[in-house]
């Protein structure tokens, strides 16, 4: 005997599916950001050293070896002398956490 009702069924994965968007959507942390602060950190990377003078060095004559190979040695230390000191000063600017 047959009342008339027809079975309706969703795969799995498809529920699944509308499970997990339905909670993405959902915020835990209280702090409006969307992420727990361990997440937005390892989102972030490793944290940099802080810039020294000799850090600063290094990466600045780096980048001349990769763009500015054909530049003479003298006009290459013009540029890395800049160079350091705009890190410097960006450096001294940066809030201290």
């Amino acid at each position: 005997m047959t009342t008339g009702h027809k079975s309706f069924s969703v795969p799995g994965g498809v529920l699944l599916l509308l499970a997990a968007l339905a909670l993405a959507g959902c915020e835990t942390t209280g702090m409006g950001s969307g992420a727990a602060p361990a997440a937005q950190a390892a989102l972030a990377g490793p944290p940099q050293p802080p810039m020294t003078h000799s850090r600063a060095a290094a990466e600045c004559w780096m980048g001349t070896e990769k763009g500015a190979v054909s530049q003479d040695l003298d006009k290459r230390a013009d540029y890395v002398t800049k160079c350091i000191d705009e890190k410097m000063k960006s450096a001294d600017a940066a809030p201290k956490s």
